[in-house]
């Protein structure tokens, strides 16, 4: 991290701590690592000027929720029969080849690897009817992250819409008013995560690698402490000349900023500092370490974080697949869901599973599944959304949804209301017009 440094005479005054790494997100995309604070200056749009916005909003009566979404993201495409849907009443090659699992909700069953997560179906919601119509790898990803189609995602085009988590930090400020946590973080990249035309520093924050070391503040405090009362002296004078007392009225805001480099947001990226036997409990693996990682991000003040657990693009020989793949993910998202009930966060955190479509509805002939989005993979758990259902049912041969198609713009709008966004918001596209984030879509009724 480089020391903190001031603006030329005649420009804002500003005050920056600032990683000497650049991280580049799957568009290109680069952003600071983790935080730059600024201080009150002529016309100059920084972070304390972010936390009075927000202040002002919650006094006025506006709604400023502090719910998170975690997104476990089965990249490949996960099936949807042996996951979710595994219809053993339908023909031989049709039906889960993994068999079935009874859950905690009568009648329902899961595919045969997730007896674990079966047994938290009362936390959940399935969504059966859950479809779109674009069957390639980056396609699919981009419309379901974005809410979107884009055909040339498979010719190697770039993502022409933000991801919803970079929408998430765009609407809140990419770091947390109170802890400093980033608002969107990353924990494995996802093609269509990014945030296309909002700009750079909606990016999700990526803690791989060196940027966990960058976010240690490296400055003392006592240098800190001299720069922060340097800045006092400067706004000491403003004051005296502003007899509307506005500068008094913002200082907090000033404060808080600078709290946010000496606060405790860079701990929660340290499961060293997790009970040992929580982490025992989460399993030690990737996945496993990542959801439990998410929750403590959440708790933080982290809006949306995604989780890249890949491997699900089983063409052949699905059944022993699955039986590989299947059981860490369903102890970690069993552990999960116990682990935030228990922490009082069921309400708080929205934990949203699925991949970019589902799998061929008939078992081809290398024993596996093809690409296949007319019926996709996707389940819920709580956000403050009701949960322990079904919703949504496929058709006999599991291919299509009998009931009324859920789109991946259903789930953005879902994701908007749980997140407390506005849903006719709009932001400016590089042509300079206001583009609706959110164009078409309705939350899932079922589940409000």
């Amino acid at each position: 991290m480089q020391a903190a440094r001031n603006k030329p005479q005649g420009s804002s005054a500003m005050l920056e701590l600032v990683c000497n790494r650049r991280s580049s997100d799957c568009e290109g995309n680069s952003r600071r690592d983790f935080l730059k604070v600024g201080a009150l200056g002529l016309g100059a749009v920084g972070l304390p000027q972010l936390l009075a916005a927000r202040s002002q909003a919650a006094s006025s009566g506006q709604p400023v929720k502090d719910t998170s979404v975690v997104w476990l993201w089965l990249g490949g495409g996960a099936t949807h029969v042996e996951t979710f849907d595994p219809k053993m009443d339908a023909p031989m090659e049709y039906r889960s080849t993994t068999g079935e699992v009874a859950t905690s909700l009568p009648g329902v069953t899961f595919g045969g690897t997730f007896p674990k997560m079966a047994m938290q179906a009362h936390r959940m919601a399935v969504v059966r009817s859950f479809a779109h119509s674009n069957s390639g790898h980056g396609g699919g990803t981009h419309w379901v992250m974005t809410g979107y189609d884009h055909r040339n995602a498979d010719n190697g085009d770039l993502p022409t819409r933000p991801g919803i988590g970079a929408i998430v930090s765009r609407v809140r400020g990419a770091n947390h008013p109170v802890t400093g946590m980033p608002t969107y973080v990353r924990l494995g990249g996802i093609y269509g995560d990014g945030p296309a035309f909002l700009g750079t520093a909606y990016a999700p924050f990526d803690p791989g690698g060196q940027a966990q070391q960058n976010m240690r503040l490296q400055v003392s405090q006592d240098r800190l402490a001299d720069r922060r009362a340097l800045l006092r002296g400067l706004d000491r004078l403003k004051r005296e000349a502003d007899t509307s007392r506005v500068m008094e009225g913002l200082d907090q805001f000033e404060q808080q900023a600078f709290n946010l480099v000496l606060n405790k947001a860079p701990e929660a990226f340290d499961l060293n500092k997790e009970d040992p036997r929580l982490l025992d409990q989460y399993g030690n693996n990737g996945i496993g370490q990542q959801m439990l990682l998410a929750r403590r991000l959440c708790e933080a003040g982290c809006g949306f974080v995604t989780i890249h657990y890949g491997g699900w693009d089983m063409h052949g020989d699905i059944k022993r697949s699955l039986e590989n793949l299947s059981p860490a993910m369903d102890h970690a998202v069993a552990t999960f869901l116990e682990d935030v009930e228990q922490r009082g966060l069921s309400d708080k955190i929205l934990l949203v599973i699925s991949g970019e479509f589902g799998r061929t509805p008939r078992v081809n002939g290398s024993a596996g599944r093809d690409h296949w989005a007319p019926l996709s993979t996707l389940a819920l758990a709580g956000g403050g959304l009701k949960m322990g259902q079904v919703v949504g049912e496929s058709a006999p041969k599991v291919d299509v949804p009998k009931s009324t198609p859920i789109t991946p713009l259903d789930l953005m709008a879902t994701i908007f209301h749980v997140l407390g966004i506005d849903p006719h918001i709009q932001f400016v596209n590089p042509a300079g017009r206001p583009v609706y984030m959110l164009e078409g879509g309705s939350p899932i009724a079922e589940l409000l």
